[in-house]
């Protein structure tokens, strides 16, 4: 009997220390979920870009999707620093619509997970999350080198990456050292050449003056009417020399 209690004792002893001992364990962190403006951030050199996430509510989106515990395609992000932004014509971005500073941002993010080596078997031209690129909207070309070399051809400017900003299995962020302009905002169409002028039906034609001293007619030949006393006086003057001289 006395062993029961004694083994009854240290039962009850060791459940409520182990008890309290799990009571002391802090409950396990959230899973960290990546954010697109903190990865950024930490590259210290992508400001406007930052600016123009916030502005026309993509980083919302991007964080959103990436928040999902098992994104089905991932994001590729083409991230231009603030030395691509300081090359546009000044006014560039302040002359775009709210609408195309929105497909500007889109224009830069693929709907799906791309690392360096896939973009030598890439099949152009990348669907952006700009638009469809069958209709020919928002073309965007990759082709890569054998030395992993990455260049961007938008039909407007040529870029490169310049390197890799961040990179897991839900998102790669890579750096270019241009902005991609999409040719569906900043393609330039040719001018139309002015139309000829027409001349007026109704405009007379001045007719040709005649030169002074001359009487002209309807054909332009020089009338000889103010010349003939002078030329009759002449011939009578030869020919009663030549009389008188016989």
């Amino acid at each position: 009997m006395r062993k029961q209690l004694v083994f009854i004792f240290v039962f009850l002893v060791i459940f409520f220390l182990c008890h309290e001992t799990l009571a002391q364990i802090a409950p396990a962190p959230p899973l960290k979920v990546d954010n697109i403006t903190s990865i950024l951030e930490k590259g210290g050199q992508f400001t406007t870009f930052i600016k123009l996430l916030k502005a026309t509510q993509v980083a919302d989106q991007l964080n959103n999707q990436l928040s999902t515990p098992n994104p089905n395609d991932g994001l590729t992000i083409f991230a231009p620093s603030d030395n691509a932004f300081s090359g546009l014509k000044p006014g560039t971005l302040n002359s775009l619509s709210d609408q195309d500073k929105l497909s500007l941002v889109q224009y830069h993010i693929l709907p799906t997970l791309m690392t360096t080596s896939q973009f030598q078997t890439a099949s152009n031209p990348l669907r952006t999350q700009a638009g469809d690129v069958k209709s020919g909207k928002f073309p965007l070309n990759v082709t890569a080198t054998a030395g992993n070399q990455v260049n961007i051809t938008t039909g407007v400017v040529n870029a490169t990456v310049a390197n890799t900003v961040y990179s897991d299995r839900r998102i790669a962020v890579y750096q270019v050292d241009q902005v991609l302009l999409p040719l569906q905002i900043f393609g330039t169409t040719p001018v139309p050449a002015p139309a000829p002028d027409v001349p007026d039906k109704d405009a007379s034609v001045p007719s040709p003056k005649a030169s002074k001293g001359a009487d002209t007619g309807s054909s332009g030949a020089v009338s000889l009417k103010s010349h003939q006393p002078a030329m009759v006086a002449f011939g009578l003057a030869v020919f009663g020399t030549i009389f008188w001289g016989l």
